[in-house]
């Protein structure tokens, strides 16, 4: 099989493509001038300079291939210009499909997210039939993945090939940028989280997202979305589960989320507007912090074969990465396993 990949230099993409190398797929990766091409060290593969908004690379890029897989998407909570973002994640996708179905490829799988699913302020699972409409995307990120999976189910209503997977909170190294999720383990190993809010979310290892996208290609229907989860957790239990991997302290304090609010208002508008930095904590993730992003993962199971694992291993896998990248400081637990090993 020859595989055309968007989004390989980033996290799910890189692991998506290392899968497919190994699986013996002949790689053609489409990578943007100037990126930090790290993730894609020892891959076996042709690269085309190009970008979603540029017609020639993406047919280039998928001349004589049988397979496309578009993870390239624009994941930011915080762009004082949104309009870029909607051109990539929306345009953009439209035009990998288009641009798929006239070069003949057999199968397009488009990497959505669950962002793009029917959250609400329960602690219970969604699925894909769960009742979702654009009103209740919070902030342009959600927004322009929820326009631009409607559009690819437009497409796959003409005829376009193509099977949408939406991963839930994908763990694990090479998260190089790193990720909103990735984040979370960072500032935990950087001490950056005296307290935490009541939220949850699904964590899952970015080993079985990759797998779920060649699973998707091989027995996706067209035109179906497939959740690719893992483990239902609250936030309160994956710093735990970081603290007993780390050594580090879990935090205590529950901040409510009216404080948590007031913060984000004024971290967005001193740091964000003002000294034109990125702030730490913006009004968004805090709104989307109030839902329980819990999901369920039985429609993959049944009609992909999906299996997920338990993320406890990914954790540890990100944790280590991170310090092993100089991202953050060795952590206690780490310290001890070299000075055990080193005698």
């Amino acid at each position: 099989m020859k595989a055309f990949v968007t989004g390989a230099t980033g996290f799910v993409g890189s692991h998506v493509a290392h899968l497919l190398a190994a699986e013996g797929a002949q790689l053609r990766l489409l990578v943007r001038k100037g990126s930090n091409q790290d993730n894609l060290v020892g891959l076996n593969a042709e690269v085309v300079t190009g970008n979603l908004t540029d017609p020639a690379s993406l047919r280039k890029g998928m001349e004589g291939c049988d397979a496309v897989f578009h993870l390239a998407a624009d994941y930011r909570l915080w762009i004082p210009d949104p309009a870029p973002m909607y051109a990539a994640n929306v345009d953009g996708t439209v035009a990998v499909i288009e641009a798929a179905r006239a070069a003949g490829v057999r199968r397009t799988v488009y990497c959505s997210s669950v962002a793009t699913l029917g959250f609400g302020y329960q602690r219970r699972s969604v699925n894909e039939d769960t009742p979702v409409a654009e009103a209740d995307m919070i902030g342009h990120y959600k927004r322009s993945k929820f326009l631009a999976e409607r559009k690819v189910v437009e497409l796959a209503a003409k005829g376009a090939e193509v099977v949408i997977v939406n991963p839930s909170t994908p763990i694990g190294e090479r998260d190089i940028k790193p990720t909103p999720t990735g984040r979370i383990i960072l500032d935990f190993l950087l001490g950056n989280f005296p307290a935490y809010m009541e939220t949850g979310m699904n964590l899952v290892d970015v080993h079985d997202v990759a797998r779920g996208h060649l699973q998707a290609f091989e027995k996706g229907r067209r035109g179906q979305r497939y959740i690719l989860g893992g483990e239902n957790l609250t936030l309160k239990q994956i710093l735990d589960q970081l603290g007993e991997i780390t050594g580090l302290p879990s935090p205590k304090f529950k901040v409510p989320h009216a404080v948590a609010m007031a913060f984000a208002y004024f971290d967005e508008n001193f740091n964000g507007r003002l000294r034109k930095r990125e702030p730490r904590a913006t009004v968004e993730e805090v709104r989307m912090g109030k839902k329980f992003m819990w999901v369920d993962s039985a429609k993959a199971q049944r009609e992909l074969s999906y299996m997920h694992h338990p993320v406890r291993d990914a954790l540890e896998r990100a944790a280590f990465w991170f310090v092993e990248k100089d991202y953050a400081p060795q952590y206690p637990s780490l310290a001890q396993q070299f000075t055990s090993e080193s005698r």
